[in-house]
């Protein structure tokens, strides 16, 4: 399974994307803000554009299994989750149907939809990729 992540607008304070599963529109997306490469600010830096594998693991920090980006230079513990503002992320990548102002809205949902794509993917012992764009 191919995941993409278009980013389409980069304000200060946030980036707003499309994410794709093998090519189709899945749902909006919400990230820190994208940096000059070399530049991170804990917890308010963006994931750099690249190619990442994607893992299904226990989260411990939020007790369930959610997906994990691997390899991510410079940043750990990556993964896709649910939430509605920059101040539900520290790197990771949120997930909504919409966004109004520089808020998703509809990420419980959203993210549900996703993962029960990724879980039957998992399941098929397919590999799942992210590719940043």
């Amino acid at each position: 399974m191919k995941l993409q992540l278009k980013r389409l607008e980069v304000a200060g304070t946030h980036t707003a994307g499309n994410l794709f599963v093998n090519g189709d529109y899945e749902c909006m997306t919400l990230e820190d803000t994208v940096r000059a490469p070399g530049v991170k600010v804990y917890g308010q830096t963006a994931i750099p554009r690249g190619t990442y594998r994607v893992v299904l693991t226990h989260s411990p920090k939020f007790k369930r299994v959610l997906p994990l980006l691997i390899g991510v230079p410079g940043f750990e513990a990556i993964r896709i989750h649910p939430g509605n503002t920059v101040n539900d992320t520290e790197g990771c990548i949120l997930v909504g149907q919409h966004m109004k102002a520089n808020d998703l809205r509809n990420s419980q949902l959203a993210f549900d939809a996703l993962f029960a794509k990724l879980e039957a993917a998992a399941k098929r012992k397919e590999d799942i990729t992210l590719e940043v764009v």
